[in-house]
C-alpha cells in the first residue's frame, strides 16, 4: 500500500520538479504614453490617493475620546 502511495506521489510532483512547459511573456509597453500627464492632473491624483488613505485614519484618530466611550453620543 505504501508503495502505490509512493507512485502516486511521485507522478503527481514529477511536472512540478520539471518546471513548466508554457512560457509567458509579459506584455510591455516599450513606447512613450500617448497622452502626457500634466502637473494639474498629478496634484489631483495624489491629494485623492492621499484623502482616501489618510481620511478614514485621520477621523478615527479626531474622534477617538468619543470612540473610546460605552456610548459614543456621550462626550464629555
Amino acid at each position: 500500500m505504501s508503495g502505490l502511495l509512493r507512485g502516486i506521489a511521485r507522478m503527481r510532483t514529477a511536472p512540478a520538479l520539471r518546471g513548466s512547459t508554457i512560457t509567458q511573456r509579459a506584455n510591455i509597453a516599450t513606447r512613450p504614453a500617448k497622452d502626457s500627464v500634466g502637473p494639474a492632473e498629478t496634484v489631483i491624483g495624489l491629494a485623492v490617493f492621499s484623502l482616501t488613505i489618510l481620511g478614514p485614519s485621520g477621523w478615527v484618530l479626531a474622534n477617538l475620546e468619543s470612540y473610546k466611550n460605552k456610548n459614543g453620543a456621550q462626550s464629555e
